[in-house]
């Protein structure tokens, strides 16, 4: 069984400052995750200057007072900041990836040489996009949020009309609410979306806390991604539904955990751990009185006691009805051998 990979999303919760980008790289690379991943956009080229920013936007900045425009350009991710974040994240053992949101950044991050590009919920429905994107040939993880099964088959006909192959993409369930609420989770699409298009899922998350990945995980999913950031106190579109560095440990670890867990065989037998409990836990027949030699043995004079050394209970059937061979104590434990 592969690690599931942990994609830790940065995003835009760098907040326009570099040392604060770092930062998410050390949190990230201190929780163990696989991937930090940020966000690259020409805000001219991602959204029209009378866009209005989504609810949750204007609900976490306290207010519409900027336009979608105004917003994210004060959270461009600069050219230069990805190479020097690239080297960083080298540094603390971390892939470095970022999400591109129009053509020119996509251009610019496959010089780059990504091992994967990532395609967000909002371009499922962008055919040039996809088209461009597919074109690179590299993996390809495809997120779903607002999507219908249809709307994920046009996508997935376009990167393979591109020549993409199933194996090249994994596709992540995903709502696009933040934060998302548990009743519209709906994990099970995420095992539909598996039995439809016979390629790799994971899950894309925006609910509050760790429970859900951790669900995800145990249903399958290969991949998980989840916002983080360095205090939900922080101003900013995506702060209130991400995860604090203490919970990203925690999520991390709870996931590895999962891998375990989850990893066996699938036969149901006694594991090398437990085996030393068996004798301990498990009973045998004992005599609940004294016994003298020749006696018949009777539903009576059996207790069913610990330890599980002895007569398996499960064969008293044929303990009841025979003879002891000699004088037996109250309370010995039974063997074959003290019977006729």
């Amino acid at each position: 069984m592969k690690s599931v990979l942990i994609i830790a999303e940065a995003g835009v919760n760098h907040n326009g400052d570099l040392a604060i980008a770092k930062q998410l790289i050390d949190a990230g690379a201190l929780a163990k995750v696989d991937v930090v991943k940020f966000q690259t956009f020409k805000t001219e080229k991602l959204v029209s200057k009378k866009a209005q920013q989504a609810a949750y936007q204007s609900k976490n900045l306290g207010g519409p007072s900027d336009s979608q425009f105004e917003m994210l350009k004060k959270l461009e991710l600069p050219e230069d900041w990805h190479h020097e974040l690239k080297a960083y994240a080298e540094q603390k053992n971390v892939v470095f990836l970022s999400t591109g949101f129009d053509l020119d950044s996509l251009d610019f991050l496959q010089t780059m040489d990504p091992p994967f590009f990532k395609v967000p919920s909002g371009e499922i429905t962008n055919k040039p996009y996809l088209m461009h994107i597919a074109r690179f040939a590299k993996p390809i993880i495809l997120s779903t949020g607002m999507s219908t099964m249809d709307e994920i088959k046009e996508a997935m006909a376009i990167f393979h009309e591109n020549g993409l192959s199933k194996a090249q993409i994994k596709i992540l369930h995903c709502n696009t609410e933040y934060p998302t609420p548990f009743t519209d989770v709906n994990l099970k699409a995420m095992l539909s979306i598996q039995k439809e298009f016979k390629v790799d899922i994971g899950y894309s998350d925006h609910t509050l806390g760790i429970e859900v990945p951790i669900a995800a995980v145990a249903m399958g999913a290969t991949v998980i991604e989840k916002h983080f950031t360095l205090s939900r106190e922080m101003k900013g579109p995506d702060h209130a539904a991400s995860l604090e560095p203490h919970e990203l440990t925690a999520m991390v670890k709870a996931i590895r955990n999962i891998e375990k867990a989850i990893e066996g065989d699938g036969e149901k037998k006694p594991s090398a751990s437990e085996l030393k409990n068996k004798t301990a836990a498990r009973k045998s027949i004992h005599l609940s009185n004294p016994l003298e030699k020749g006696a018949t043995l009777t539903i009576q004079d059996l207790d069913i006691k610990r330890p599980g050394d002895g007569i398996n209970p499960m064969k008293i059937d044929a303990v009841i009805g025979k003879k002891v061979n000699k004088p037996l104590d109250e309370g010995l434990k039974l063997k074959w051998e003290d019977l006729d």
